[in-house]
């Protein structure tokens, strides 16, 4: 039987080869399989970031920097009253400076500008909300929240990228066989779509409306982490009223090496 050059496109589990972790920009002139891996899950997020901006301005120097920081213990204290992670609490260094403003196209001393920003991650939305709910807005303190996070994504994308990797290798071993040919080497992988000749761009690879060589099937997507769900947000201050899941997306693409099977 002659040697075949197949594209496949195939989704399941398995293993990752380091050393040809590369992205797929060329194709060996050699017979060989181009084979596509993707591995999903989705979670729930566990931190829910909250930003608090502290700026008071006075002609005494002393006054402005005394209400930043009276303000940035009670924000301190609301923190650890609502069990934000103590790991996450961040409290930049109090900065005094001037503050001007124009009047008449002319520029007007204003005062003192003591500022001090603030940052903390609470594990649910329960207890952000809390915190929300007893921190009072003003000029002086402003305050925004995050899109919700979760703490093991670099774990878990490490893990995904494994097993779409690891798929690569029981397609490529499945098509091989198919055509009575078999698996000789690994020429490359990578997360990256390839841009080859074979009628499949980068970023149409499993796009809506195209079959698994790029004309029409199963829609995918080529992005590392897809959102989904939904955000809902309060009218004002962008409070976080409700979360939702995260899913996270690995693709792999790999060359493998065939010869004739006989």
């Amino acid at each position: 039987m002659k040697l075949l050059s197949a594209l496949l496109l195939w989704s399941t589990l398995a293993m990752v080869a380091g050393p040809a972790w590369a992205q797929a920009n060329t194709i060996p002139s050699q017979p060989h399989l181009l084979v596509k891996g993707s591995a999903t899950r989705t979670v729930m997020p566990d931190r829910f970031t909250v930003k608090v901006a502290l700026e008071s301005i006075d002609m005494q120097t002393d006054t402005a920097r005394a209400r930043v920081q009276a303000n940035a213990q009670r924000v301190l204290q609301l923190f650890a009253q609502h069990g934000a992670i103590d790991a996450s609490v961040r409290a930049a260094n109090l900065s005094i400076a001037p503050s001007t403003r124009y009047r008449n196209d002319e520029e007007v001393f204003n005062g003192t500008a003591a500022r001090r920003d603030l940052k903390a991650e609470f594990p649910d939305a329960q207890s952000l909300k809390a915190f929300l709910g007893e921190l009072k807005a003003s000029r002086e303190v402003q305050v925004s929240t995050a899109e919700p996070t979760y703490s093991g994504e670099s774990r878990l994308r490490g893990e995904l990228k494994a097993e779409a990797a690891a798929q690569t290798r029981e397609s490529a071993k499945g098509l091989a066989g198919a055509y009575g040919t078999k698996v000789t080497g690994l020429y490359s992988i990578s997360d990256v779509a390839p841009n080859f000749a074979y009628g499949v761009q980068a970023g149409t690879w499993g796009a809506p409306g195209r079959d698994d060589f790029g004309y029409g099937g199963e829609s995918a997507t080529l992005d590392k982490v897809a959102v989904t769900g939904s955000r809902y947000r309060a009218s004002s201050g962008g409070e976080l009223l409700t979360a939702a899941p995260i899913t996270y997306t690995e693709n792999v693409y790999a060359i493998f090496l065939i010869q004739d099977g006989s």
